[in-house]
């Protein structure tokens, strides 16, 4: 019987995967690899501004992620180069999170936690905001599944079609936003935007339609999880890289066999 600590780590990245894999495919579909990393950095800042204010991590994580990503949206739609502002605000929320997080001297020793994620240590509390903000993903992304299909395909078939290009993609925003806000604890600021690319990424070979490119997506992040978490705890390393490299196998696996079928 596996120990309690474990039953919690799994049903955790298995909760975050319901969510990642999905969403995962969409940045994967719409080239926002970059879009989750500078939403994942600013993950950090959100981490420091929540323990000098005494407010949940998860809720300033959220905040200050949604806020980047918006922030991103608007100046990228205004003559400038996307990928600037989205370097700019990916690296200056990383080090202003980091220069915050040194005036709380009490979260110095444990910043591994937040850059790499702690997942072994995930509590019922802890499962129960992980599964609650991968229900509201899931819910969201059900909801305008067709819209923002329509929005990744072609945007001005979706205006044709009456949609609003730009709604999607704050659609995906609050989404993304909120993966980060569940993802910090378990995989960390620094490996968050792997777990929403490198699934998605994998499934890309064995999927024919969008819709089995998330399920497979999900499929494979799971996999990723356990594998990951036998792994750690087997060899003793660190669980959160060690789901990462697992899910990084399983994309080497997907490309010898797109090598193969083609």
């Amino acid at each position: 019987m596996p120990d309690a600590f474990l039953i919690h780590a799994a049903l955790a990245g298995v909760g975050l995967m319901l969510a990642a894999g999905p969403l995962g495919a969409f940045v994967v579909w719409r080239r926002m690899a970059y879009m989750g990393d500078a939403t994942a950095h600013a993950a950090l800042l959100g981490v420091a501004l929540a323990l000098l204010s005494d407010l949940p991590v998860a809720l300033g994580t959220a905040l200050v992620a949604l806020a980047v990503a918006s922030l991103v949206t608007v100046l990228s739609s205004r003559d400038r180069a996307a990928d600037t502002i989205l370097g700019v605000l990916a690296h200056s929320a990383l080090a202003i999170g980091l220069v915050a997080i040194s005036f709380a001297p009490q979260v110095r020793s444990d910043l591994s936690a937040f850059l790499f994620g702690d997942i072994l240590t995930v509590s019922l509390a802890d499962l129960a905001w992980i599964w609650g903000g991968a229900a509201i993903v899931l819910g969201l992304l059900a909801w305008r599944w067709n819209a923002l299909l329509t929005a990744t395909v072609n945007e001005e078939l979706a205006q044709a079609a009456g949609l609003d290009p730009r709604r999607e993609r704050f659609v995906l925003t609050v989404a993304l936003a909120l993966v980060v806000a569940v993802a910090i604890k378990i995989v960390g600021a620094l490996l968050i935007s792997a777990m929403l690319i490198v699934p998605a990424a994998a499934a890309r070979s064995f999927a024919r339609t969008p819709e089995g490119m998330a399920l497979i997506a999900v499929l494979i992040g799971c996999a990723s999880v356990l594998a990951g978490l036998w792994g750690s705890f087997t060899y003793d390393t660190p669980a959160g890289p060690s789901i990462v490299t697992a899910a990084a196998a399983l994309f080497a696996f997907s490309l010898a066999k797109g090598r193969r079928a083609r």
